[in-house]
């Protein structure tokens, strides 16, 4: 059986803009959603809305057994958090993860939210940190991205960003991907340094950078919905991800309504529109 070459044809990285584009759409709408007293479930009709609204269905139904547009995890839930009915408090950190897809085509991203809490301005810091922190591991991996002769220098950058910023846990046990026809394809996307080079950068490679960061350790298990990963310590976690085309001309985050540009800034990078 021969197996799928992991690089897309241009015309099959123009077709992922739009998934991509809805995954966008549909995490700026959990964002707006996600306030006090609101429920994870109240997002995950938002975010549901954002993507059929541009003529996409929610692609996390596809997966065997799941059953929402969104995995929402909160405080100490790390990934893969069912959308429940219980309100949000202030303090809450609150990852969304969502994706789309449009022709047979996939996007997949992920946020991260503190909700404010005047009452505790230390949690909401410490929180926020570490939303931050997460989600400048997951820039810097793009950025090197751009740059990269092999696809594991992605989890160096990652790592290296986190390390540089406090003491914090990069999780092992789950890690990005390949995206396209399906959500989940090869190669593996470590967020962390490994031995192997990985597979060659080169234009049509597309996948989801998806570090997942938490503020202790990072042995975690899963909650009895057989769904929900949580930490072990009770600590908090954060979650952010983008999908990122290579083509010939460079990089393009389909998961970003500006491919990138106002974040990758910092690290000097200039992403280029799939032509």
């Amino acid at each position: 059986m021969l197996r799928r070459s992991i690089y897309k044809s241009p015309a099959q990285l123009r077709l992922m803009m739009a998934p991509g584009a809805a995954t966008a759409a549909s995490l700026e709408a959990a964002r707006s959603g996600i306030r006090v007293g609101a429920t994870t479930l109240d997002v995950n009709a938002a975010a549901e809305a954002a993507i059929v609204a541009l003529g996409g269905q929610p692609n996390f139904v596809l997966e065997p057994g799941y059953h929402h547009t969104i995995c929402a995890s909160v405080n100490d839930d790390v990934v893969h958090g069912i959308p429940n009915a219980r309100p949000l408090e202030p303090g809450d950190i609150v990852s969304i993860d969502s994706g789309a897809i449009l022709d047979g085509w996939n996007g997949d991203a992920a946020i991260t939210v503190v909700i404010p809490d005047p009452a505790r301005p230390e949690l909401v810091a410490a929180r926020q940190k570490l939303s931050d922190v997460t989600e400048g591991s997951l820039w810097a991996g793009i950025a090197r991205l751009a740059r990269a002769k092999h696809l594991n220098e992605v989890g160096d950058a990652v790592q290296g960003y986190v390390e540089a910023r406090g003491d914090y846990g990069i999780l092992t046990d789950y890690i990005g991907h390949g995206i396209g026809r399906s959500m989940h394809e090869a190669p593996p996307v470590f967020n962390y340094r490994v031995s192997q080079k990985g597979p060659e950068v080169k234009p049509g490679l597309v996948v989801a950078i998806e570090p997942m960061v938490v503020a202790g350790s990072i042995d975690t298990y899963v909650r009895d919905d057989d769904w929900t990963v949580a930490t072990e310590d009770g600590l908090d976690a954060a979650h952010w991800e983008h999908s990122v085309a290579v083509h010939k001309d460079g990089i393009w985050v389909l998961t970003a309504p500006d491919g990138g540009a106002s974040k990758l800034a910092e690290f000097g990078v200039t992403p280029t529109p799939i032509a």
